[in-house]
């Protein structure tokens, strides 16, 4: 399950490094999510990095330069 995070930091990754921001399950593999965003937004994910705060696990997926981050965030309604 991934869930999009809207706070004024991810915003500010979307717009400057075309990266999107996550939470999903703390047992979920980097592979797994990065299978999950190009299957359900129909992207491709150059990079994942994750990290775990409190219980949570935030994942940052650099999209490639010929996918725009915006253009997701706008679907997603984020933007």
């Amino acid at each position: 399950m991934l869930r999009p995070v809207t706070s004024e930091k991810a915003v500010r990754l979307i717009e400057i490094n075309n990266t999107l921001v996550f939470i999903v399950d703390r047992r979920m593999k980097k592979d797994q999510v990065k299978k999950d965003i190009e299957e359900g937004f129909k992207v491709k994910v150059d990079n994942i990095n994750s990290l775990i705060r409190g219980n949570k696990k935030y994942v940052y997926a650099k999209l490639n330069a010929k996918d725009l981050a915006v253009d997701v965030a706008t679907t997603l309604g984020m933007i």
